[in-house]
C-alpha cells in the first residue's frame, strides 16, 4: 500500500487502523442519538426540568462544536495518535461519569466534558484516516466507510437507545463505552502509527477565538430553540459569536501557522461539501428529534417501540452503506452525493404528510426507508469532498472543518426547525408542528442538493479518485 504523504512509510496494518478509526468514530455518533429515545426516562429518574433536559443534548453539541478546531490543530502540532488517545480517554471517562450520575447537574457537566473529548477525538479519526490511506482508490474506500459510519451510527443509536431505556436502563447506553473505549485505547497504542508533529508555534489566539466564537454562536442558536428568536440574550450571543468569528478569520489571514488555514476555502469542492453537509445535518437532526416525539406522543409508541420504529431507516441505511465503497469507484462521489440528497428530500417530503392515526407502514416506514437510503449514499461522498486535495499540514484543520459543519448544522437545524414548528403548529397540535418541521427539513435538503450540484465539480479523471483542484 502506498502512503498518502511523501517520505512516509506505508501503514503497516491498514485493516486494523480502519477498524479502530471507525469504531471510535461510531462511539461519538452513537452518543449523539442514543440519548434521544431515553430522554423521558432520564427526566423521570433525575428530576430534570424541561429546560434542563434540553441541555442533555445541547451541552454535548456546544462543547463538541466549540472545541473542534482546537482539537484538530492540536493533532497537527502534537501528533495525531497522541490526541486520538487523549480524546478516547476523556470521552470514555466522561461516559462512565454520565452513567453513574445521581443529579441533573452532574449529568450535564459530564455530558459537556464528553463533548470536549469528542471534539479532540473526531478530527483525529478523520485526520488519521487521511494519513493512513493514499489519495485515490484506497482513501476513497476508507472515507466511504467513514461517512457511512456517521449515518449508520445516528440511526442505530435511536434504536439502541429505545431498547436499552425500556428493557435495562438509559445508563447502559453510556456504560458500554467503557469496554469499547478501553479496547480502542489499547489497540490504538499498538496499531496506530504516530504522525510527525508540525513544527512551529501553536496559534493560541486562533484557538481561543475559534472556541469562543463557535461556542457563543452555538449557545445562542441552541438557546433560541428554548427561548424563541426574539430573546435578547440568545440574539446577543449569536451577534457576539459572529463578531468573534469575523475577528478570528481576520486573524487567521495574518497568522503564520493558522488553526484554520483559509486556503482550505480555495477549493469549490470543499466549500460545497461544507455547505451541503451543514444543511443536510440541519434537516436530519429535526427528523430524528421530531419523529421520535411523533411516534411516542402522537402514535402512542413506547420508547422501545419508537426505537424499533426507526429500523426501516437503520436497516436500509446499513445495506446501502455497505455498497457505497464499491459504487463510489464506479459512479464517483458527486453522482452518489446528488442521488443521496435527492432521495432523502423525497423521503422527507413524504414523511411530512404523516398525521395522527395514519398507517405506520405507508406514512412512516416507507419514507424512512428512502431517508435511510439517501443518507447511506451521500454521507461518504460529503466527507470525501470535505477533505479532498488537502495538504499534509492541513489534514487536521480540514477534518475539523468537516466536523464543524456537522455540529453547526445540527445546532442551527434544531433551533430553526423548533422555531418553524412553533410558528406553524404549536404544542396543542403536534401533528401540525411535525408537518411544519419535516417540510422545512425537506426545503433545507433541496438547498443542500443545489449547493452540491453547483459547487462540487464533475471529476476530471476516473471516479475512483478525488478532485484535488484548489488545494
Amino acid at each position: 500500500m502506498s502512503h498518502p504523504e511523501q517520505g512516509e512509510t506505508p501503514a503497516r496494518h491498514p485493516g486494523a487502523i480502519l477498524a479502530i478509526i471507525l469504531i471510535s468514530y461510531l462511539m461519538i455518533i452513537l452518543d449523539v442519538s442514543i440519548v434521544i429515545t431515553g430522554l423521558p426516562k432520564i427526566r423521570e429518574e433525575l428530576s430534570f426540568t424541561t429546560a434542563e433536559l434540553s441541555w442533555v443534548q445541547s451541552i454535548y453539541t456546544l462543547t463538541f462544536g466549540g472545541f473542534l478546531l482546537l482539537g484538530a490543530r492540536a493533532g497537527d502540532i502534537l501528533g495525531r495518535r497522541k490526541t486520538f488517545q487523549a480524546g478516547l480517554v476523556i470521552f470514555t471517562l466522561a461516559s462512565l461519569a454520565i452513567g453513574v450520575a445521581q443529579s441533573a447537574e452532574m449529568l450535564i457537566i459530564a455530558r459537556g466534558i464528553q463533548g470536549f473529548g469528542a471534539a479532540i477525538l473526531a478530527p483525529s479519526t478523520l485526520a488519521l484516516l487521511s494519513f493512513s490511506f493514499a489519495e485515490g482508490r484506497e482513501r476513497t474506500r476508507a472515507t466511504a466507510w467513514y461517512g457511512s459510519t456517521a449515518g449508520i451510527g445516528a440511526a442505530f443509536g435511536l434504536v439502541l437507545g429505545g431498547v436499552l431505556a425500556d428493557t435495562l436502563s438509559w445508563r447502559v447506553g453510556f456504560f458500554i463505552n467503557l469496554p469499547i473505549g478501553l479496547a480502542m485505547i489499547f489497540l490504538g497504542a499498538r496499531f496506530v502509527e504516530e504522525t510527525t508533529p508540525t513544527p512551529g508555534k501553536f496559534d493560541l489566539a486562533g484557538a481561543i477565538g475559534s472556541t469562543l466564537g463557535f461556542g457563543a454562536l452555538i449557545w445562542g442558536v441552541l438557546s433560541t430553540a428554548e427561548r424563541g428568536w426574539s430573546d435578547s440574550t440568545a440574539l446577543s450571543a449569536i451577534g457576539v459569536g459572529a463578531l468573534i468569528i469575523v475577528a478570528f478569520v481576520l486573524h487567521e489571514a495574518r497568522a503564520a501557522q493558522p488553526i484554520m488555514p483559509l486556503r482550505l476555502f480555495a477549493s469549490r469542492e470543499r466549500i460545497g461539501a461544507y455547505g451541503a453537509r451543514f444543511l443536510f445535518l440541519a434537516a436530519m437532526v429535526g427528523f430524528f428529534f421530531f419523529t421520535t416525539q411523533f411516534l411516542q406522543g402522537v402514535d402512542g409508541f413506547s420508547p422501545l417501540q419508537a426505537g424499533l420504529g426507526f429500523l426501516p431507516m437503520t436497516l436500509v441505511n446499513f445495506g446501502v452503506a455497505m455498497t457505497v465503497p464499491r459504487l463510489t469507484e464506479t459512479l464517483g462521489n458527486r453522482t452518489l452525493m446528488l442521488a443521496g440528497l435527492a432521495v432523502t428530500a423525497v423521503g422527507m417530503i413524504w414523511l411530512a404528510q404523516a398525521d395522527a392515526g395514519a398507517g405506520y407502514v405507508t406514512s412512516i416506514a416507507l419514507p424512512m426507508a428512502l431517508i435511510g437510503a439517501g443518507q447511506g449514499f451521500c454521507f461518504g461522498p460529503l466527507t470525501a469532498s470535505g477533505i479532498a486535495g488537502t495538504r499534509k499540514e492541513d489534514a487536521g484543520a480540514a477534518s475539523g472543518l468537516v466536523n464543524v459543519a456537522h455540529q453547526m448544522g445540527m445546532s442551527f437545524g434544531l433551533a430553526f426547525l423548533v422555531a418553524m414548528a412553533a410558528l406553524f403548529g404549536g404544542p396543542a397540535d403536534f401533528a401540525a408542528s411535525y408537518h411544519a418541521a419535516m417540510t422545512t427539513g425537506a426545503i433545507l435538503l433541496v438547498l443542500s442538493l443545489v449547493i452540491a450540484w453547483a459547487l462540487i465539480p464533475r471529476p476530471a479523471r476516473a471516479p475512483a479518485r478525488f478532485n484535488t483542484a484548489g488545494s
